[in-house]
């Protein structure tokens, strides 16, 4: 093995280590939804190659009101999907699309984009 070769396998080694970091072990965005005076916890979310915040909390028992700006035209966030409420919607570019749910029991709820690669969770207290 030469140099070059010990040089390009080291960047490759360290680049995938950085995306893993990236993906599974980066510092998540969380934001704490807050109270209308209707009682409805409200929460923005910009999404822009990524969800911002990417982790929301929230109570259980309490309506929440999700409000999804998309600031792209990416085709990959065009799409919101959280399953375990059974919601599907279209994120119009440049538009704010509100999704509104109920959450009854605690736990953690994962939401994505319509291929998978955008991901978020609902965190219901």
């Amino acid at each position: 093995m030469d140099i070059a070769e010990i040089i390009v396998t080291l960047t490759g080694v360290a680049l995938s280590g950085f995306v893993i970091w990236y993906f599974f072990f980066s510092a998540r965005q969380t934001a704490s939804a807050v109270s209308s005076s209707s009682g409805v916890q409200e929460v923005d979310i910009t999404v822009k190659g990524g969800y911002s915040p990417d982790v929301i909390e929230v109570e259980r028992g309490k309506p929440v009101q999700l409000s999804f700006y998309r600031d792209e035209e990416n085709s990959c966030s065009e799409e919101l999907l959280m399953p375990d409420f059974s919601i599907r919607r279209d994120l119009p570019a440049f538009k704010t699309t509100l999704v509104e749910l109920l959450p009854q029991q605690p736990g953690t709820f994962p939401f994505t984009c319509g291929m998978g690669m955008l991901r978020g969770s609902l965190v219901v207290k």
